[in-house]
């Protein structure tokens, strides 16, 4: 199963506050990149950041849910 990026993140919490969103919406979602970028310092931002994916059949529904708006804004 081909997993795709739906959210980059530059600090652990936000890519994790993202996969529970996902979560909690019925998605597969992977955290990648993460213990590196916990383990050497500046790593994320190098490495293109910490990537949350999920299976490529899911994608297009799960960046919809991502770029819905939130209802405090």
């Amino acid at each position: 199963m081909r997993m795709v990026t739906v959210h980059t993140a530059l600090n652990p919490a936000d890519a994790q506050r993202v996969r529970a969103q996902l979560e909690a919406a019925g998605f597969h979602p992977v955290v990648k990149n993460e213990l590196a970028a916990l383990s050497i310092d500046g790593y994320a931002l190098g490495a293109g950041g910490i990537l949350v994916q999920v299976p490529e059949d899911e994608a297009a529904d799960a960046q919809t849910l991502l770029n819905a708006p939130s209802c405090d804004e």
